[in-house]
This record gives structure tokens, C-alpha cells and sequence, in this order.
């Protein structure tokens, strides 16, 4: 059974409103989730695009829909301190009556953060800071009282309430290309892998890959979920079921078990999404 996302990009522009009328059509047509970027800054170089913020939309969501989960892919961690985006991520859990996750990741985009003025440190340091905030995230989420000291992060005796609903905590995204490091971290306190456009064959090797590293953390394979994103047209789509049919069928025997579609950069309208619903969707759930 092979489960399905949809995925936004907002910060090109997509106002509040749309985004709205986009879930709402997700959660009609049967998508298991609907997730969205977290950028600040157009990344087609549109320096004027508006761009809202994802937890505050994400909030928003969590009340005008009733049954599709709800999350980023990803949100990085060089834009909040670890209990900002705990506090965060916990407020919309509690909206959405148990709905969310979270997608977590190093980040990425050089000209969001030179722009706005958010330190962007080496890739090395921003995977360590990454490890970091994993731990602590998941140490507010599941301990009474929680003490860290890192390297770059600290919490002393640190009470996060109120707790999640989603027990013990709501699941954790990590995704990227899957290099050894990555899937270290998945493999140590991640609930889900996704990679960003893969070939099947990519999947499979990679998959693989993660079992290993699984096994040798002392984890069973099977308590990490995969799932892959792919750039998704909605018109391509709509005017083709049957080739989305048959493209789809081959990331699930490549071991794929959830399939986000992101409306990047081809159209996506409420009609495409309900067509997916009948036509697609179906044939693999």
C-alpha cells in the first residue's frame, strides 16, 4: 500500500487562501498529507514573491481541515532555536487534534540566509547542529524535565508543556539524498527518509543502504518509513492518469512507501488534485 503527499511551495507567491483551497482538495481526494516548504525567500530569484511563513500557515490548516496530516519538507534548523520550533510544531499538534509532523532538515538556500541575515555556517556544522536539535527536540517531547549540553545547543532542566498528543511524539522527517550521514541520522531518530527526486533505482540502492545502517544502530529496518518526492505538473497529470498509473507503480516496488507530489513547477488546481483521487490514487492504496 503505497500512501501519498501533496507538497506546496508557498514562497513563490502562493498566498494563504490558495494553499487553503489546495488541502482542502488534498484531503477530498483521499492525499494522506498535506506538507509545504519552509522558505522566507522565493527561490526562482522572484526577491519580491510573497512568502509566508509555514508553521503559521501550517496552524492556520490545522483548523479548516479535519483529517489530513499536516507538515513541512523540510524546515531548517538554521531558522529556529530547538524550543521555538518544538513549541511550534507541539501548538499545531494540539490545533489539529494529533495531524502533525515534522520535517526537519540543515537547510540549504545561501540567498534566504545572506538576505535576511541568518547565519549560515559550513555543511559539516549545520548536520552537527542538525544532531543536536534532533536530540533535543526529541528529549522535550518524551521526558518529564530534559537537560542537554552541546556543542552549540543547551537546555537545563527544561519542562516542554503541553505535551504532544501524538505519543511519543509526532513523527520525524529527514530528507535530503540519502549520503551516509543522512541516513545515519534517519536511522537513529528519524520516523520517515524521503529523497528529494530519485530514480527508482535510486530508491532501491539507497533503501538498501538504510537497512545497514538500521541494523547497525540496533534498529529494525522496518520502524523507518520511505517515501520520496517527486516535482509533480498537475496539467501533465491530468491529461496523462494512466502514465502517472504505471510511473508511481514503479517507486512502489522500488520499496517506496510514501510518494509526496510537489506542485514544483508545473500547475496544480483543485480539478487535477480530484482527478489524481480517482483516477491514480486508488489503483496503489
Amino acid at each position: 500500500m503505497m500512501r501519498f503527499a501533496l507538497m506546496v511551495d508557498p514562497q513563490e507567491g502562493l498566498p494563504y487562501a490558495r494553499m487553503l483551497e489546495l488541502a482542502q482538495a488534498a484531503e477530498s481526494a483521499g492525499f494522506g498529507a498535506f506538507v509545504r516548504s519552509d522558505h522566507w525567500l522565493s527561490l526562482q530569484g522572484d526577491w519580491a514573491a510573497p512568502a509566508t511563513d509555514a508553521w503559521t500557515t501550517l496552524a492556520g490548516l490545522a483548523r479548516e481541515t479535519t483529517r489530513i496530516r499536516l507538515g513541512t519538507l523540510v524546515s531548517p534548523i538554521t531558522f529556529r532555536l530547538p524550543i521555538a520550533l518544538v513549541k511550534a510544531v507541539t501548538t499545531v499538534d494540539e490545533m489539529s487534534d494529533g495531524r502533525v509532523e515534522l520535517g526537519i532538515g540543515a537547510g540549504w538556500y545561501d540567498p534566504e540566509h545572506q538576505r535576511f541575515g541568518i547565519p549560515y555556517p559550513p555543511l559539516a556544522e549545520r548536520f552537527e547542529r542538525l544532531e543536536e536539535q534532533l536530540q533535543i527536540v526529541i528529549g522535550l517531547w518524551t521526558q518529564p524535565s530534559f537537560t542537554f549540553e552541546g556543542r552549540y545547543y543547551s537546555v537545563r532542566d527544561a519542562v516542554c508543556e503541553p505535551r504532544p498528543l501524538q505519543q511519543p511524539h509526532p513523527p520525524i522527517v529527514v530528507g535530503g539524498y540519502g549520503k551516509p550521514r543522512l541516513l545515519r541520522l534517519a536511522a537513529t531518530y528519524a520516523d520517515e527518509l524521503n529523497l528529494d527526486n530519485p530514480t527508482p533505482a535510486a530508491c532501491r540502492e539507497i533503501f538498501e543502504r538504510l537497512d545497514d545502517v538500521c541494523r547497525q544502530a540496533g534498529r529494525d529496518p522496518h520502524e523507518v518509513r520511505r517515501s520520496a518526492m517527486l516535482a509533480w505538473d498537475g496539467a501533465e497529470a491530468s491529461a496523462a492518469p494512466r502514465e502517472q498509473r504505471a510511473l508511481f507503480a514503479t517507486y512502489q516496488a522500488a520499496g517506496v512507501e510514501r510518494l509526496v507530489l510537489d506542485a514544483w513547477p508545473g500547475p496544480v488546481t483543485p480539478d487535477s488534485i480530484d482527478l489524481l483521487g480517482r483516477e491514480v490514487l486508488p489503483a496503489l492504496s
